[in-house]
């Protein structure tokens, strides 16, 4: 991986968000997105949890494809890379930083991460921000909702192809 790619580029179905990418914050979780995908990982993952006016959250390449869509354990997946420890660095959650998802263990992050629909500063010190939207908030606004108290989506909205430059 060289230095030189650290902007993602997320091609969804409803249009580009291009993403910042922090390795001076978070270098572990940067070097875990960059070779997620590099692997191709990410591409035809949906957004499985969005909830208006706080994230839309991405990444299941476990149970999050949408063209094998499993409903029933969508969010619970992650990759064949191990866990990252957490990186809580001085970035905080506003809208349009990208921060990893994780379980209710602070070391536990793996493939999945979500995007700041607003600013969510509660999340700082919990979660780890490694990117930040440089381009497409306005896509990154028109993913498709989900129910408003669990996220859950039906007919979610999904990355075609992810890549870095």
């Amino acid at each position: 991986m060289t230095a030189a790619k650290e902007t993602l580029i997320l091609v969804l179905n409803i249009g580009t968000i291009i993403i910042e990418l922090l390795p001076g914050v978070a270098p572990q979780h940067v070097a875990q997105i960059q070779n997620l995908v590099e692997s191709k990982a990410y591409d035809g993952v949906v957004f499985h949890r969005v909830i208006d006016g706080f994230m839309a959250q991405t990444g299941d390449v476990k149970f999050g494809h949408h063209d094998q869509l499993d409903t029933n354990r969508v969010g619970t997946g992650g990759s064949d890379l191990p866990n990252i420890p957490a990186e809580f660095g001085p970035i905080s959650h506003i809208k349009g930083n990208v921060s990893m998802a994780r379980s209710q263990n602070p070391n536990s992050a793996n493939s999945q991460f979500f995007i700041c629909l607003a600013d969510v500063p509660f999340l700082d010190g919990q979660y780890s921000v490694f990117g930040r939207v440089v381009e497409g908030m306005d896509i990154v606004e028109r993913i498709k909702k989900g129910h408003p108290q669990s996220g859950s989506v039906n007919g979610p909205d999904y990355i075609i192809t992810a890549y870095l430059k």
